[in-house]
């Protein structure tokens, strides 16, 4: 694609975000030009050549196929722990029926015993497994070092916890000021190259160059050429998938949340 093409393209998605942030009362980020180019949405004809010539992307078909969008804006962790999970057991084989989406009305003329719901990990059943109650990722105090805070969402060791409630083992990286770069590249690129296991990343938003705060999904791919990763963004209607230069999500993870940096987390079957 002509490089001009290319560079309109960018521009037109940076207003894009900028109305969206305005309209929402959201103050819209101070991004270089730097930061505001380097976001490609993987929709786009060049996002979708680095996926091709990608030779770091075996986790992006698994979950590719059971991604979902998060159900709020604080399900970010949920939506990103079931798409997760699903894709390690992709028949539900240590799941259960979640029938928290159904009304009564929807089983009134089925025969019955006649099971509505699939063995699959959801949002909404993921929850249940760790200490934090669905009240309290929805912002109800909790009790934090003898203060009651609100504390919405998830921070990524608040995740950590909640997964290694499943069959599976993790590994948790806080990215902190000590952690070298090259330690980081190598063990995202090297988990994007092996399939059956994954990575989530915790970085902040207005450090990446986007309107918002703290943020979790997956990664689904890693571009030797571009040295970017396919970020699998789990708030589509928010942000697109993006190629973020790893740099870039380095920067958004070595951020601040709570008592300690953000991260990643690397997950594989136990």
């Amino acid at each position: 694609m002509p490089l001009f093409i290319r560079l309109a393209s960018v521009l037109l998605l940076a207003g894009a975000l900028n109305t969206f942030a305005l309209a929402e009362g959201l103050p819209a980020p101070a991004r270089t030009q730097t930061q505001t180019q380097t976001l490609l949405p993987f929709a786009s004809p060049e996002g979708l050549d680095r996926l091709s010539r990608s030779t770091a992307k075996s986790d992006f078909a698994p979950l590719a196929n059971q991604f979902e969008p998060q159900a709020t804006i604080a399900f970010c962790a949920p939506a990103t722990a079931a798409i997760v999970l699903n894709a390690l057991d992709p028949q539900g084989v240590e799941a259960s029926h979640d029938r928290s989406r159904l009304t009564p009305s929807d089983t009134r003329y089925l025969p019955r015993g006649l099971e509505l719901t699939d063995r699959r990990y959801t949002q909404e059943s993921v929850i249940a497994a760790g200490r934090k109650t669905r009240a309290q990722v929805l912002g109800e105090p909790m009790a934090v070092e003898g203060r009651m805070v609100r504390d919405g969402g998830y921070q990524l060791r608040q995740l950590d916890e909640l997964l290694r409630a499943y069959k599976v083992a993790t590994r948790l990286v806080i990215v902190d000021n000590q952690k070298p770069e090259a330690e980081i590249r190598r063990d995202l690129v090297e988990n994007l190259q092996r399939g059956g296991d994954y990575v989530i990343v915790n970085y902040l938003r207005s450090a990446v160059g986007q309107a918002g705060g703290g943020h979790i999904s997956p990664v689904g791919a890693y571009d030797a050429a571009t040295d970017s990763v396919l970020v699998l963004d789990v708030h589509p209607s928010h942000y697109p998938w993006v190629w973020m230069p790893l740099a870039t999500l380095i920067q958004g993870m070595r951020t601040r949340d709570g008592a300690e940096n953000r991260g990643y987390i690397l997950v594989r079957p136990r």
